[in-house]
């Protein structure tokens, strides 16, 4: 029963919490503080300072530790599940319904007014990721990183999850 009650107090404050993590925060005090009292106020205040203080969505780390510290490493993925369960619902159903319209020549203009934004958002982005990389690293660095990962992933074709990880290794070892 515990699994099931750790499955609602973080499920509803997902359907309910409209605005993402921040927004369900009060919900969530409510389940765990007032509803299930597995915390005090206090400790939910520390729970969330803990969370505010590591990268990530703020609701899922919540509802790992609550779940992990209520049920054990299972009640953590039930919490984390239940936090993930209400946007993944959603995505799977417009999905669907964007696939069961896919032919329609509304859905086609769209997605070919949407292609350039996002082309446009994912160049800024990667200015910025350069920018910053130049800025901490210094030319000749990101000019090593950039290349070789040109060169795995065009010339050699390398997964990319492998140049990925070799620049991490390659960060670890020479910019550390």
């Amino acid at each position: 029963m515990i699994y099931w009650h750790i499955f609602l107090a973080f499920f509803i404050p997902g359907i309910l919490g409209y605005g993402g993590g921040p927004a369900s925060i009060p919900l969530i005090e409510n389940e765990v503080v007032d509803k299930y009292g597995w915390l005090s106020s206090i400790d939910f205040s520390n729970v969330l300072a803990l969370g505010n203080a590591l990268p990530g969505p703020i609701a899922t780390k919540m509802a790992g530790y609550i779940g992990y510290a209520e049920g054990g490493v299972f009640g953590a993925f039930v919490g984390l599940f239940a936090t993930i369960a209400p946007s993944l619902i959603l995505m799977i159903a417009l999905l669907s319904i964007l696939m069961k319209y896919k032919n329609s020549p509304k859905v086609k203009k769209m997605t070919i007014i949407v292609r350039p934004v996002i082309a446009v958002l994912l160049g800024i982005m990667a200015f910025d990721f350069f920018s910053d990389s130049y800025n901490g690293v210094g030319i000749t660095q990101t000019v090593i990183i950039c290349t070789l990962a040109l060169l795995f992933l065009e010339r050699w074709k390398i997964h990319p999850a492998y140049v990925i990880g070799g620049a991490l290794v390659y960060g670890a070892v020479f910019l550390a």
